[in-house]
Protein backbone atom coordinates (compact mmCIF):
# COMPACT_ATOMS: atom_id res chain seq x y z
CA UNK A 1 0.00 0.00 0.00
CA UNK A 2 1.40 3.38 -1.01
CA UNK A 3 2.15 5.80 1.80
CA UNK A 4 1.08 9.38 1.15
CA UNK A 5 3.41 11.86 2.82
CA UNK A 6 2.03 14.77 4.75
CA UNK A 7 2.20 18.07 2.85
CA UNK A 8 4.89 20.58 3.70
CA UNK A 9 2.35 23.41 3.56
CA UNK A 10 -1.41 22.94 3.63
CA UNK A 11 -3.70 25.97 3.30
CA UNK A 12 -7.43 25.40 3.62
CA UNK A 13 -10.30 27.85 2.95
CA UNK A 14 -8.14 30.80 3.97
CA UNK A 15 -9.79 34.22 4.28
CA UNK A 16 -7.74 37.35 5.00
CA UNK A 17 -8.77 40.94 5.75
CA UNK A 18 -6.70 44.09 5.36
CA UNK A 19 -8.05 47.15 7.19
CA UNK A 20 -11.49 45.58 7.37
CA UNK A 21 -11.60 44.62 3.68
CA UNK A 22 -11.55 40.96 2.66
CA UNK A 23 -8.69 40.49 0.20
CA UNK A 24 -8.19 36.72 0.20
CA UNK A 25 -11.41 34.72 -0.09
CA UNK A 26 -11.12 30.98 0.52
CA UNK A 27 -7.70 29.93 -0.80
CA UNK A 28 -6.81 26.23 -0.83
CA UNK A 29 -3.19 25.30 -1.56
CA UNK A 30 -1.01 22.26 -0.88
CA UNK A 31 2.76 22.14 -1.35
CA UNK A 32 4.79 18.96 -0.97
CA UNK A 33 8.51 18.83 -0.14
CA UNK A 34 10.73 19.68 -3.09
CA UNK A 35 7.99 21.32 -5.17
CA UNK A 36 8.08 24.75 -6.78
CA UNK A 37 4.71 26.49 -7.08
CA UNK A 38 4.08 29.80 -8.85
CA UNK A 39 1.08 32.06 -8.28
CA UNK A 40 0.27 34.47 -11.09
CA UNK A 41 -2.51 36.99 -11.37
CA UNK A 42 -3.35 40.66 -11.92
CA UNK A 43 -2.42 43.40 -9.49
CA UNK A 44 -4.67 43.49 -6.44
CA UNK A 45 -5.65 39.83 -6.64
CA UNK A 46 -4.32 39.00 -3.15
CA UNK A 47 -1.05 37.25 -4.09
CA UNK A 48 1.25 39.32 -1.88
CA UNK A 49 -1.29 39.39 0.93
CA UNK A 50 -1.33 35.59 0.94
CA UNK A 51 2.44 35.10 1.30
CA UNK A 52 2.84 37.97 3.78
CA UNK A 53 0.12 36.45 5.95
CA UNK A 54 1.77 33.05 5.85
CA UNK A 55 4.94 34.69 7.17
CA UNK A 56 3.02 36.51 9.91
CA UNK A 57 2.68 40.15 8.81
CA UNK A 58 0.69 41.87 11.59
CA UNK A 59 -1.30 44.09 9.19
CA UNK A 60 -3.17 41.09 7.81
CA UNK A 61 -5.99 39.41 9.75
CA UNK A 62 -6.96 35.79 9.22
CA UNK A 63 -10.75 35.60 9.60
CA UNK A 64 -11.34 32.01 8.53
CA UNK A 65 -9.46 28.91 7.45
CA UNK A 66 -6.21 27.25 8.44
CA UNK A 67 -2.60 26.73 7.42
CA UNK A 68 -0.14 24.11 8.60
CA UNK A 69 3.61 24.02 7.99
CA UNK A 70 5.50 20.82 8.81
CA UNK A 71 2.30 19.67 10.50
CA UNK A 72 2.22 22.65 12.88
CA UNK A 73 -0.52 25.28 13.08
CA UNK A 74 1.19 28.17 11.28
CA UNK A 75 -1.05 30.87 12.72
CA UNK A 76 -0.29 29.77 16.29
CA UNK A 77 3.38 30.68 15.72
CA UNK A 78 5.09 34.06 15.93
CA UNK A 79 6.93 35.23 12.78
CA UNK A 80 10.35 34.42 14.24
CA UNK A 81 9.14 30.93 15.17
CA UNK A 82 8.00 30.38 11.57
CA UNK A 83 11.44 31.47 10.37
CA UNK A 84 13.16 29.14 12.84
CA UNK A 85 11.12 26.24 11.47
CA UNK A 86 12.43 26.99 7.99
CA UNK A 87 9.95 29.44 6.45
CA UNK A 88 11.48 32.39 4.56
CA UNK A 89 9.94 35.44 2.87
CA UNK A 90 11.73 37.30 0.09
CA UNK A 91 10.02 40.70 0.01
CA UNK A 92 8.88 42.54 -3.07
CA UNK A 93 10.35 45.69 -1.50
CA UNK A 94 13.15 44.60 0.90
CA UNK A 95 13.56 46.78 3.98
CA UNK A 96 16.70 48.73 4.91
CA UNK A 97 18.40 48.13 8.26
CA UNK A 98 20.67 51.07 9.03
CA UNK A 99 23.77 50.41 11.10
CA UNK A 100 23.77 46.63 10.64
CA UNK A 101 26.07 45.06 8.08
CA UNK A 102 24.75 42.27 5.91
CA UNK A 103 27.42 39.95 7.34
CA UNK A 104 26.47 40.71 10.96
CA UNK A 105 22.79 40.29 10.16
CA UNK A 106 23.31 36.91 8.52
CA UNK A 107 25.71 35.73 11.23
CA UNK A 108 23.10 36.38 13.94
CA UNK A 109 20.24 34.91 11.88
CA UNK A 110 22.22 31.79 10.96
CA UNK A 111 23.18 30.92 14.53
CA UNK A 112 19.69 31.69 15.86
CA UNK A 113 17.93 29.50 13.31
CA UNK A 114 20.38 26.60 13.34
CA UNK A 115 20.16 26.39 17.14
CA UNK A 116 16.41 25.69 16.84
CA UNK A 117 16.37 23.54 13.71
CA UNK A 118 19.33 21.39 14.77
CA UNK A 119 19.81 20.95 18.55
CA UNK A 120 23.23 19.41 17.87
CA UNK A 121 24.39 22.53 16.03
CA UNK A 122 27.28 24.37 17.64
CA UNK A 123 27.49 28.13 17.24
CA UNK A 124 29.79 28.91 14.34
CA UNK A 125 32.67 31.32 14.97
CA UNK A 126 32.80 34.70 13.18
CA UNK A 127 35.93 33.58 11.29
CA UNK A 128 34.38 30.34 10.02
CA UNK A 129 31.16 32.15 9.15
CA UNK A 130 33.05 34.77 7.13
CA UNK A 131 34.61 31.98 5.03
CA UNK A 132 31.23 30.26 4.67
CA UNK A 133 29.56 33.53 3.62
CA UNK A 134 32.30 34.34 1.11
CA UNK A 135 31.78 30.95 -0.58
CA UNK A 136 28.05 31.60 -0.89
CA UNK A 137 28.67 35.08 -2.32
CA UNK A 138 31.08 33.72 -4.91
CA UNK A 139 28.38 31.30 -6.05
CA UNK A 140 26.16 34.34 -6.71
CA UNK A 141 29.01 36.31 -8.32
CA UNK A 142 28.86 38.91 -5.54
CA UNK A 143 31.86 40.95 -4.35
CA UNK A 144 32.71 39.94 -0.76
CA UNK A 145 32.89 43.64 0.17
CA UNK A 146 29.12 43.75 -0.36
CA UNK A 147 28.71 41.93 2.97
CA UNK A 148 30.14 44.87 4.90
CA UNK A 149 27.45 47.28 3.68
CA UNK A 150 24.41 48.04 5.82
CA UNK A 151 21.47 45.75 4.99
CA UNK A 152 19.82 47.06 1.79
CA UNK A 153 20.94 50.65 2.49
CA UNK A 154 21.93 52.26 -0.79
CA UNK A 155 21.38 48.98 -2.64
CA UNK A 156 19.94 49.03 -6.14
CA UNK A 157 16.78 47.01 -6.75
CA UNK A 158 18.82 44.19 -8.23
CA UNK A 159 21.30 44.23 -5.33
CA UNK A 160 18.46 43.93 -2.82
CA UNK A 161 17.09 40.88 -4.60
CA UNK A 162 20.56 39.29 -4.81
CA UNK A 163 21.00 39.93 -1.08
CA UNK A 164 17.77 38.05 -0.38
CA UNK A 165 18.87 35.08 -2.48
CA UNK A 166 22.15 35.16 -0.53
CA UNK A 167 20.09 35.00 2.68
CA UNK A 168 18.33 31.91 1.32
CA UNK A 169 21.63 30.23 0.46
CA UNK A 170 23.00 30.94 3.95
CA UNK A 171 19.88 30.11 5.97
CA UNK A 172 18.77 27.10 3.86
CA UNK A 173 15.02 27.50 4.39
CA UNK A 174 12.68 24.58 3.85
CA UNK A 175 10.07 26.75 2.11
CA UNK A 176 10.81 30.11 0.49
CA UNK A 177 7.95 32.50 -0.15
CA UNK A 178 9.15 34.77 -2.96
CA UNK A 179 7.04 37.88 -3.49
CA UNK A 180 7.62 39.31 -6.99
CA UNK A 181 11.36 38.72 -6.77
CA UNK A 182 11.63 39.50 -10.48
CA UNK A 183 10.26 43.03 -10.02
CA UNK A 184 12.71 45.65 -11.31
CA UNK A 185 15.41 43.20 -12.36
CA UNK A 186 17.27 43.43 -15.66
CA UNK A 187 17.96 40.20 -17.54
CA UNK A 188 21.45 39.66 -16.09
CA UNK A 189 20.30 40.16 -12.50
CA UNK A 190 17.29 37.94 -13.11
CA UNK A 191 19.54 35.14 -14.35
CA UNK A 192 21.79 35.39 -11.29
CA UNK A 193 18.82 35.33 -8.93
CA UNK A 194 17.29 32.37 -10.77
CA UNK A 195 20.59 30.47 -10.77
CA UNK A 196 20.81 31.02 -7.01
CA UNK A 197 17.33 29.64 -6.46
CA UNK A 198 17.89 26.72 -8.81
CA UNK A 199 21.11 25.81 -6.98
CA UNK A 200 19.02 25.29 -3.84
CA UNK A 201 16.46 23.01 -5.45
CA UNK A 202 16.34 19.66 -3.70
CA UNK A 203 13.84 17.35 -1.97
CA UNK A 204 14.36 19.49 1.14
CA UNK A 205 13.74 22.88 -0.48
CA UNK A 206 10.40 24.16 -1.79
CA UNK A 207 9.30 27.49 -3.26
CA UNK A 208 6.08 29.46 -3.49
CA UNK A 209 6.82 32.12 -6.08
CA UNK A 210 4.49 35.07 -6.63
CA UNK A 211 4.86 36.86 -9.95
CA UNK A 212 2.86 39.04 -12.29
CA UNK A 213 4.67 37.95 -15.45
CA UNK A 214 5.98 34.62 -16.74
CA UNK A 215 9.48 35.94 -17.45
CA UNK A 216 11.12 34.52 -14.31
CA UNK A 217 9.44 31.16 -14.90
CA UNK A 218 11.61 30.81 -17.98
CA UNK A 219 14.55 30.50 -15.59
CA UNK A 220 12.90 28.86 -12.57
CA UNK A 221 10.65 26.10 -13.88
CA UNK A 222 7.70 25.48 -11.57
CA UNK A 223 6.01 22.18 -10.95
CA UNK A 224 2.64 23.91 -10.65
CA UNK A 225 1.26 27.28 -11.72
CA UNK A 226 -1.84 28.79 -10.13
CA UNK A 227 -3.78 31.82 -11.27
CA UNK A 228 -5.20 34.00 -8.51
CA UNK A 229 -8.01 36.45 -9.25
CA UNK A 230 -10.34 38.23 -6.87
CA UNK A 231 -8.72 36.77 -3.79
CA UNK A 232 -8.93 33.12 -4.80
CA UNK A 233 -7.07 30.52 -6.84
CA UNK A 234 -9.32 29.97 -9.83
CA UNK A 235 -7.25 27.60 -11.99
CA UNK A 236 -4.03 25.59 -11.80
CA UNK A 237 -1.80 23.81 -14.26
CA UNK A 238 1.75 22.76 -15.09
CA UNK A 239 4.73 24.85 -16.18
CA UNK A 240 3.28 25.52 -19.66
CA UNK A 241 0.20 27.09 -18.09
CA UNK A 242 2.27 30.20 -17.24
CA UNK A 243 3.00 30.89 -20.89
CA UNK A 244 -0.69 30.56 -21.73
CA UNK A 245 -1.51 33.13 -19.05
CA UNK A 246 1.20 35.46 -20.32
CA UNK A 247 -0.24 35.27 -23.83
CA UNK A 248 -3.96 35.42 -23.04
CA UNK A 249 -4.06 37.55 -19.89
CA UNK A 250 -6.70 37.25 -17.21
CA UNK A 251 -9.84 38.58 -18.96
CA UNK A 252 -11.55 35.20 -19.04
CA UNK A 253 -11.48 35.11 -15.25
CA UNK A 254 -13.59 38.25 -15.03
CA UNK A 255 -10.92 40.96 -14.96
CA UNK A 256 -9.51 43.29 -17.59
CA UNK A 257 -6.12 43.66 -15.88
CA UNK A 258 -3.21 42.04 -17.72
Amino acid sequence: MRTVSKPLLAVSNLHIEVEGKEVVRGVDLTIQKGEVHAIMGPNGSGKSTLVSTLMGHPAYKVTKGSATFLGKDLFALEPHERAQLGLFLAFQYPKEIAGVSLRSFLFAAYNAQMAVRDPAHKKISPIKFKKFLTEKMEELKMDSAFAERFVNQGFSGGEKKKAEVLQMKVLSPILSLMDETDSGLDVDALKIVAEGVNSLRSPDFSVLLVTHYARILGYIEPDYVHVMVGGNIVESGGADFAHKLEKEGYERYGTTTK
